[in-house]
């Protein structure tokens, strides 16, 4: 947090483009509630403890904490998903909705993990809409 960001590589993302055996999946309103249930779930029956979840249009935010790596957390998190979106019939079965891989930091301090919390819940759409949420607090 609070690093500059890296400019993406135009060379890399036609490379990642070429490899992509659909379209990238849009989920719309339905299918985010159906992901952030999903998620809701996988920490009920994990023991996780979960800061925040936040579904987004083309990508997912998750903020939990427990024992053991992230690796293992995130596959469970895009298999109970995908299987709730298939059973649902929000997701055709031949469609495979997420990236090979994803971010996944690990949260040091009380402080980076109220940072990333909030950052899940609020600043997904910009500083516009955080701004707004204060002026109609204040």
């Amino acid at each position: 947090m609070g690093e500059p960001k890296i400019e993406p590589s135009a060379g890399l993302k036609i490379h990642e483009k070429d490899l992509l055996k659909q379209p990238p999946v849009i989920l719309n309103q339905a299918q985010r509630q159906a992901v952030e249930a999903a998620i809701t779930e996988v920490c009920q029956v994990r023991g996780y403890h979960l800061y925040a979840k936040n579904a987004r249009s083309n990508h997912v935010h998750v903020v939990v904490s427990a024992s053991g790596k992230p690796e293992p957390m995130m596959r469970s998190f895009k298999s109970y998903a995908t299987r709730k979106l298939r059973e649902t019939g929000l997701m055709a079965v031949e469609i495979e909705p997420w990236s090979r891989h994803g971010s996944n930091p690990y949260l040091w301090s009380e402080e980076e993990i109220a940072q990333a919390v909030e950052y899940v819940l609020f600043g997904q759409d910009g500083e516009a809409f955080v701004k707004k949420q204060s002026e109609s607090e204040g």
